[in-house]
């Protein structure tokens, strides 16, 4: 459907009058005319019925009206996003804190890629327009769009005695925990049990990479955090471990702002990434 159509029919819809519309339009009314009798053949539908002073719109026109405001809204709003004169496009987004710093990385790349006009704001926590979050921690009102997957291994600093094992079995006193932490509960059947006994607790998965790097304990760690951090080597565990899925959590009305909505889709079309 050509937004040309639209506009013209959203001019005589709020103008009531073809000769108002037209000189709103910048075009000549006998144009108007044709242009919103076009519509009507195309939709099958008489949107208009005209009075001796302007026109009367009928019930199929207001049912219309709504859907071409979206329309043409969305249509301005794509045209200004590949607009490199305008300004750049504004968007704040959250970034829960045990995400990697590799993947907030790539996550920055990805939006530059499908936003080069982009002007990027962010911050820590649950704020902004949406957020990179791991699964379990969407609110009950948001979608998650998932974007990687990745296990939990076994994080062990340098030197330990259980890098000397084919098959790594940590004693109770090995482990320090996240007791707080919403994987901690998943976790549970690889600690022994016990809880009293344990080298540490930690605050967030990245401080408990920091008490292993420092040599106090082993822990249970997405594999993109222990990745490429100096004093700390990884290792799998005979025993079944858990995964977690990062990605976007957003609310579906703020997908009615055109540049999440764009990054939206864009993200969409790279699943999965890995």
């Amino acid at each position: 459907m050509d937004v040309r159509h639209l506009k013209a029919f959203l001019a005589v819809f709020e103008e009531r009058n073809i000769t108002a519309a037209a000189q709103r339009l910048c075009i000549s009314q006998p144009t108007l005319s044709v242009t919103i009798k076009q519509l009507e053949d195309e939709l099958g539908a008489q949107l208009f019925l005209r009075q001796p002073r302007g026109v009367e719109v009928s019930e199929q026109a207001r049912v219309l009206y709504p859907q071409a405001r979206r329309m043409v809204a969305e249509a301005e709003s794509l045209s200004r996003l590949f607009r490199q004169d305008e300004s750049r496009l504004a968007l704040e987004l959250g970034v829960e804190g045990d995400i990697a710093d590799s993947q907030v990385s790539a996550f920055v790349r990805m939006a530059q890629q499908a936003l080069p006009n982009l002007l990027l704001t962010l911050q820590e926590g649950c704020v902004g327009d949406a957020r990179l979050a791991v699964e379990e921690l969407c609110c009950e009102d948001e979608l998650f769009l998932p974007l990687w997957e990745e296990p939990y291994v076994l994080a062990v600093p340098v030197g330990h005695r259980l890098l000397e094992q084919e098959q790594p079995q940590p004693r109770v006193e090995d482990w320090v925990t996240c007791p707080e932490h919403a994987s901690h509960q998943r976790l549970m059947a690889l600690y022994g049990g016990a809880v009293q006994a344990q080298a540490g607790h930690a605050g967030s998965l990245k401080q408990a990479l920091n008490m292993v790097a420092a040599g106090l304990g082993v822990a249970m760690l997405p594999l993109s955090l222990v990745q490429g951090r100096e004093g700390v080597e990884s290792r799998a565990l005979h025993l079944p471990a858990p995964s977690r899925r990062i990605g976007l959590c957003y609310a579906v009305q703020a997908l009615e702002s055109a540049t999440l909505r764009t990054l939206h889709d864009y993200l969409r079309t790279l699943r999965p990434i890995g």
